[in-house]
C-alpha cells in the first residue's frame, strides 16, 4: 500500500486531542509523499471511537478490539500493531509523544526492523523528507534522516494544530490481530480523577514554582486563579520535588509534560531551561516573578515584577 498508519490513543471513549494533533502532522507527511493514510483503534468495544476517527479522511479505519487490549499492556498491542503495519505495507507508523507513544512505538519499530523518530516537530527537505526534532531541552533542532522502511514516528503534539472532522466518514474494517502471548496481565488502574481539564490537552494552564514557599500555599494560591480561568493547574520540577503535596504529574518540562495552551501563566518560576523546553510553545505566556531579571520574563508576552501572594489575589479578584 505504501500508506501511513496513525495509531490512535482514546479515553473515556473519545479520542483524545491528540491523535488530531497527529492528524495534522501526518497529513503534511502525506501530502509530500503522494500518499493516503489509515487510522487504527485498538481496545474493547471501541465501535463509537472508530466512527468519531472515520470523520477525519484516512483511507480506512481499523479496528483491533477484544478483551486482550481492554487495558494497555506491551506486548498484546506490540504484536498487534506490528502485524497490522506489516500487512499494510505502511511506510509510516505514527503516534504521538506521550506515554503511550514512548512506551509502545520502539517496541513497534524494533519488531518491524525499523528506524524510531522520536519527538518529531516538522518536516524539512526538498527532494527527500527530513525530520525535525529537539535536542538539548530545544536549544537545538536537529534534522534528521530516516535510512529504513518503514518508519516509526512519535510526534510531539504541541507543533501542530488540532484536525477537525469532515463531513465524510472512512470505512471501518475490522482486524483479526493475534495478541501472541503475553507475561504480564492487567490487575488494576489507580487513576487520579480531576474535575479539571487535562494538562496536555488544557486551553489554559497555569503553573506554580518553588517560590510559593510550600506545598500547602502552592495549593492556596494556584486553585482560585485555576477556577476562575477554567485552567489546568502545571508546576515546575523544583515545586514538585520539593513539596510531596506536588505530585510528578503536575510536572511541566523535559522530564515532564509540554504543553501548548493558549494562554500560558507562570507564578513564582523562574524559568529553567528544562522548565521552558515543556512550555515555550504556548501562544500566550503570563509571567507573575519578583525577581524582573529570571528568565521566564525573556519567553513572557506580558511580565508582572510582583509577590505573587499578593498580586495572584488580586487578579483572582478583577478577574
Amino acid at each position: 500500500m505504501g500508506n501511513a498508519l496513525v495509531i490512535a490513543e482514546h479515553v473515556d471513549g473519545a479520542l483524545k486531542k491528540a491523535t488530531r494533533n497527529v492528524i495534522s502532522f501526518t497529513k503534511q507527511l502525506c501530502e509530500r509523499k503522494g500518499i493516503a493514510y489509515d487510522i487504527v483503534v485498538v481496545g474493547k468495544d471501541i465501535g463509537a471511537i472508530a466512527e468519531e476517527a472515520a470523520k477525519f479522511g484516512a483511507e480506512n479505519v481499523f479496528t483491533i478490539d477484544g478483551d486482550a487490549w481492554a487495558h494497555y499492556l506491551a506486548q498484546p498491542y506490540t504484536n498487534s500493531l506490528g502485524d497490522l503495519a506489516a500487512e499494510t505495507e505502511a511506510d509510516y507508523i505514527i503516534t504521538s509523544a506521550g506515554t503511550f507513544g514512548k512506551d509502545c512505538m520502539p517496541r513497534v519499530a524494533c519488531q518491524l526492523v525499523a528506524g524510531l523518530v522520536a519527538d518529531c516537530t516538522g518536516l524539512a527537505g526538498d527532494d527527500e523528507v527530513l525530520f525535525k526534532r529537539p535536542m538539548y531541552a530545544g536549544n537545538i533542532i536537529a534534522t534528521v534522516r530516516a535510512h529504513t522502511d518503514p518508519v516509526a514516528i512519535t510526534v510531539r503534539t504541541t507543533e501542530f494544530d488540532a484536525a477537525e472532522p469532515g463531513d465524510g466518514a472512512s470505512p471501518i474494517k475490522a482486524v483479526d490481530a493475534d495478541p501472541g502471548t503475553s507475561q504480564v496481565r492487567f490487575v488494576s488502574m489507580e487513576a487520579t480523577k480531576s474535575e479539571r481539564p487535562e494538562l496536555t490537552d488544557a486551553e489554559v494552564v497555569v503553573s506554580g514554582g518553588r517560590g510559593l514557599k510550600d506545598g500547602a500555599r502552592f495549593y492556596e494560591v494556584m486553585e482560585p486563579l485555576a477556577d476562575k480561568l477554567g485552567a489546568a493547574i502545571g508546576a515546575s520540577r523544583a515545586a514538585v520535588d520539593s513539596w510531596e503535596e506536588v505530585p510528578n504529574d503536575l510536572q511541566v518540562g523535559q522530564t515532564g509534560k509540554v504543553v501548548a495552551p493558549n494562554l500560558y501563566v507562570a507564578v513564582a518560576i523562574s524559568g529553567a531551561i528544562q522548565h521552558l523546553a515543556g512550555m515555550k510553545a504556548s501562544k500566550t505566556i503570563v509571567a507573575i516573578n519578583t525577581n524582573g531579571d529570571e528568565p521566564i520574563f525573556q519567553v513572557a508576552d506580558y511580565g508582572l515584577v510582583a509577590d505573587a501572594f499578593k498580586a495572584v489575589p488580586e487578579l483572582v479578584e478583577k478577574l
